[in-house]
């Protein structure tokens, strides 16, 4: 049985985002440094301090109002700093070390599934915590691989595009998160569809 508290199911939003946030991070900065790019660790963001990594809207309050009012979580973080020229393999190094970051949510995700189906406590709290810790995670992995720039799944779909595609794509960098605003807030009806049933769909995959 679900907690049903929107306090605590508040607290726990925000201690399982911060958790997950700061992971994938930390595998963006760690993979760009194995390819040969150690931007991300000199300016500090190879840390587990939170702070290094919030955005305060989209890492908390977005993702924290979402998960109050039951709908589909999703949010980001501060860009991991990635100097492009320094990564083996180009857009391809760009590519890993952006799928990094999602890759360490869905990762998350399915390891919360197998600690919930087998582990035998049925408290309250358990529970929750493990079910929105999935939640959650899968919220990251399916927003952040959207091919919108900023966002991470920009630089896969970057790799493999024609030229006059990475051209576009370069201009829209620009504007970073502000394209991301607008589609929250002038696309939420219709990406909020899309993200919930890649969600569940997801989740009855891990759950079962």
């Amino acid at each position: 049985m679900l907690i049903d508290n929107k306090i605590e199911i508040g607290v726990l939003s925000f201690i399982i985002i911060i958790i997950s946030v700061i992971l994938h991070e930390l595998a963006h900065g760690y993979v760009a440094k194995r390819l040969g790019d150690d931007t991300a660790e000199t300016q500090g963001r190879l840390t587990f301090n939170p702070l290094a990594h919030i955005d305060p809207f989209m890492t908390v309050l977005l993702p924290l109002l979402l998960a109050i009012s039951g709908q589909p979580v999703f949010g980001a973080a501060k860009p991991v700093p990635i100097s492009k020229h320094k990564l083996k393999w180009d857009e391809f190094g760009m590519a890993i070390v952006g799928f990094a970051g999602p890759l360490t949510n869905l990762i998350l995700a399915v390891i919360g599934g197998v600690i919930l189906k087998t582990n035998f406590s049925t408290g309250s709290l358990w529970i929750t915590w493990w079910f929105y810790f999935i939640a959650i995670n899968i919220g990251f992995f399916v927003f952040n691989i959207l091919p919108v720039p900023p966002l991470d799944g920009s630089r896969v779909l970057y790799a493999f595009a024609p030229e006059s595609i990475q051209e576009f794509m370069d201009k829209l960098e620009r504007y970073g998160i502000f394209i991301v605003l607008i589609i929250i807030v002038l696309g939420y009806s219709f990406i909020s569809p899309i993200i919930n049933s890649l969600d569940q769909y997801i989740l009855r995959l891990i759950l079962g």
